[in-house]
């Protein structure tokens, strides 16, 4: 009965990952500790897994993402009342989306077990943008624009070199400066390829930038930022903004 009941998920093996913060920049690394506690009888565990998770905006509602997933462990079985403890080490990718109050991520832990309920592990975690992606706010921050909104949405059209579902999209807006009055609303993406960032600009677009993708309309422009130079890349923005206004 015992085994009918763990494969069900009643007294089956639990997981946990215990984190030692939860916060971490997209493109460095956080470590782990994984819990596995036995049930109350044998099982054979054929993987531990991670999936770091988010979701994003389509035309169908919402949509779960799977940002990395991969496997920590090799098969194994947990003895009845057993524990059982890993460490690791887990990399968050560049192109992880910034948490914001609109955009959550989360690292999903996992046991295979077959023919039976995976038990799981959710822990929501603070992305901080890449140091490059920093210097792009640090810059706009000094142009006199403050983060209005953002939001994770499906890629649409050709615009963007890009392979990912999804894309996150940051709108900003001036509060002084030279462009308060002048500009409604910067939108910006952030595309990773590779070792490259390329931001996409575009100006004062109630429809939004991601609606059009597949206008002619030029009125947005690109950056490939080399380097987390918030000093330089601040009158690049200025030329960019200036132009598209």
């Amino acid at each position: 009965m015992k085994d009918v009941l763990s494969r069900i998920g009643i007294g089956s093996a639990t997981v946990d990952t215990v984190l030692p913060t939860d916060s971490v920049r997209a493109g460095e690394s956080v470590r782990a500790e994984v819990h596995v506690e036995g049930g109350s009888t044998d099982q054979d565990i054929d993987a531990v897994y991670f999936a770091l998770e988010t979701e994003y905006k389509s035309d169908e509602g919402y949509k779960d993402a799977i940002i990395d997933q991969w496997q920590l462990t090799e098969p194994f079985t947990i003895e009845a009342g057993e524990e059982r403890r890993f460490e690791t080490t887990i990399d968050i990718p560049r192109q992880t989306p910034v948490t914001t109050r609109s955009t959550a991520v989360e690292i999903e832990t996992g046991l295979d077990i077959s023919m039976a309920v995976d038990p799981g592990d959710e822990d929501y975690i603070e992305v901080e943008p890449t140091h490059r992606m920093q210097a792009v706010f640090d810059a706009l921050d000094s142009l006199g624009f403050s983060r209005h909104a953002s939001a994770c949405e499906a890629t649409a059209g050709s615009l963007f070199t890009t392979s990912a579902s999804f894309v996150q999209e940051f709108e900003f807006r001036p509060q002084r400066g030279e462009f308060s009055g002048q500009v409604d609303e910067v939108e910006i993406i952030p595309v990773f390829d590779d070792d490259q960032l390329t931001v996409y600009i575009e100006v004062d677009r109630s429809a939004g930038l991601l609606s059009e993708m597949t206008d002619a309309d030029e009125r947005h422009t690109q950056l490939t930022i080399d380097a987390p130079d918030s000093d330089a890349i601040e009158p690049r923005l200025v030329d960019a903004i200036r132009e598209l206004s």
